[in-house]
């Protein structure tokens, strides 16, 4: 059995600035692709994806090649497997269970939502993404990790360093130096923040850390807040603006959304049309085939959700936003032992919340020039840029 194809075009600016033409292309034509600049095989179809997904055993999440280590300077819980991954995970989800969310954050996220779209001036032309997304997102955040101190400011600013550096494929030592003093920054708070969520537990996932009954090493308690800032900003706020846009410039679907409040079905078409989570990383921990081609012992698969959530498998027309499909099995927040541990919080705020006050507030928005729409990231991906009219 052969070593799948090598690619020695492809770029990661390519990856970055425009990558479903690519994945469309791999889905037909090379769905196991070794891919030089990446250092990696990506796998672009379904039911690969989920199968490596599925098997953390031989698919194993202790990648030593991954740059997000000296991003984060530490062995997260995202790069763990079994009881290493399953004890620090259940030691942040505490604060991030539906019930949890439901009960005690709700309120405080309908709060939060109202006084930040508040602030947005009707009748302006306003870039959505700097000036709602993105904050409200940090703000929320920053009040489920136990660091409302935390200005939204830096939160973004620490968010986007640590997904530059997790995503730092080249190795360029200018951006790991950028993530170093952003991660000494948030030691500093962290350390000092320390006392007053231990002896005043306020529900918050670095209290619920801190005061648990077996807490795992304050170093690891350090790593899982940076874990939740580095994708818990992202995700919601890229959704978001994601979901606003495919609304926007699908008018017919946001009046039969806004008809039958089908917001829940217009988060979930949102992330799957343009998932903010865009690939994921395994090692391969024991020779195998995947596609009809040899994987070897030690190699690093990268799965592809992006391109999975348009496989034409699954989907008919997986290019468009469609928010009324029949059906819509996307990967957008992975499967497995590693499904996105902040799913239930970006669904509530995003789908159940922040779009319908947002749509409500200003029925008549409008995006000038979709053309205008900056969107960017291969390991995280969603618009940067969102002007839209305020009426």
């Amino acid at each position: 059995m052969a070593l799948a194809p090598l690619d020695t075009e492809i770029t990661l600016d390519q990856l970055s600035s425009d990558p479903y033409p690519i994945y469309r292309r791999l889905r037909a034509e090379s769905p196991v692709l070794r891919v030089a600049a990446t250092g990696r095989t990506l796998l672009t179809k379904a039911a690969l994806t989920k199968a490596v997904k599925d098997n953390p055993d031989l698919f194993s999440s202790d990648d030593p090649q991954t740059p997000m280590r000296p991003a984060f300077r530490a062995h997260t819980l995202m790069r763990k497997d079994g009881a290493a991954h399953f004890v620090e995970r259940k030691a942040i989800s505490k604060a991030l269970t539906p019930k949890m969310i439901k009960s005690d954050w709700a309120p405080l996220y309908e709060k939060l939502a109202e006084e930040y779209v508040g602030r947005l001036p009707r009748g302006e032309t306003v870039d959505l993404f700097s000036a709602l997304c993105g904050p409200l997102a940090a703000r929320i955040l920053a009040h489920i990790l136990g660091i409302p101190e935390a200005s939204d400011a830096q939160m973004q600013r620490w968010s986007q360093v640590l997904i530059d550096g997790a995503g730092n494929f080249g190795w360029k030592p200018e951006l790991f130096a950028i993530s170093d003093a952003a991660n000494d920054e948030m030691d500093a708070l962290f350390s000092e923040l320390e006392e007053r969520r231990r002896t005043e537990p306020d529900g918050s996932a670095y209290s619920a850390m801190l005061t648990a009954p077996d807490p795992i090493p304050m170093s690891q308690i350090h790593a899982n807040i940076k874990i939740a800032i580095g994708g818990g900003i992202n995700e919601p706020r890229d959704a978001l603006a994601t979901i606003v846009y495919g609304l926007l410039t699908n008018p017919d679907q946001l009046a039969e959304v806004r008809a039958q409040e089908a917001w829940d079905r217009a988060f979930e078409e949102g992330i799957r049309w343009v998932a903010p989570i865009q690939v994921s990383s395994r090692r391969v921990t024991e020779d195998t085939e995947l596609g009809g081609f040899e994987i070897p012992k030690g190699d690093t698969v990268m799965t592809v959700q992006a391109s999975a959530n348009r496989d034409e498998d699954l989907y008919e027309d997986g290019e468009s936003f469609f928010v009324f499909r029949d059906k819509n099995p996307h990967q957008a927040f992975g499967n497995g032992p590693h499904h996105c541990a902040g799913a239930h919080v970006a669904r509530r705020t995003v789908g159940k919340i922040i779009l319908p006050l947002l749509f409500d507030r200003f029925p008549d928005m409008r995006l000038p020039d979709p053309q205008a729409v900056i969107w960017k990231g291969f390991g995280f991906r969603g618009p940067i840029t969102l002007p839209v009219v305020l009426a």
